[in-house]
């Protein structure tokens, strides 16, 4: 019984501290679709991370995961009920991607395709605005650079710069 007590004392309190962490989820809005989650780690530090995938009905099919560890830089000069952040950090990226192309032009029937995969280094750098009601919302630069097996070198999100909205646990 003390066991289960000590146990069930120690799930509690890690849920406690958990759920005390600030923290978001929305959307990031780019080519593809992406979910979005900050957790932020202090005051000036947060982790991001993105999965996503392409639109449907587009010639490429797959998925990719985009983590980053960002360093937090408050913008104080603006006097808003709000509040202005840019932020800058480093993380990895790695996906899958399926590419369809027409073997023949003459025959657009034969259709064939393949697998590329992909792990590269990830960059960000982006401003943020937390409003006074939880909504955030961030305009940022998240290139992941590095090899894709199968296709050659990857510069996924080279030009990728995107708008996320997210709800701001508090």
């Amino acid at each position: 019984m003390k066991k289960l007590s000590l146990i069930l004392f120690l799930v509690l309190g890690v849920s406690i501290a958990a759920a005390a962490q600030p923290r978001a989820i929305g959307a990031r809005l780019v080519g593809d679709w992406e979910f979005s989650y900050q957790h932020q780690l202090g005051d000036r530090n947060m982790l991001q991370v993105e999965a996503g995938v392409p639109p449907l009905f587009t010639r490429f099919g797959g998925a990719h995961v985009a983590a980053t560890y960002d360093w937090i830089f408050p913008i104080t000069s603006w006097e808003e009920e709000g509040s202005w952040n840019w932020y800058a950090g480093v993380g990895a990226g790695l996906g899958a991607n399926y590419y369809r192309y027409r073997k023949n032009q003459e025959h657009p029937e034969d259709v064939d395709g393949r697998y590329c995969f992909f792990l590269g280094v990830a960059g960000r750098i982006g401003i943020e605005y937390n409003f006074w009601f939880p909504l955030q919302l961030s305009l940022d630069y998240r290139p992941v650079i590095g090899p894709a097996f199968g296709h050659g070198f990857h510069d996924y999100g080279m030009t990728s710069i995107a708008l996320s909205v997210r709800y701001k646990f508090n």
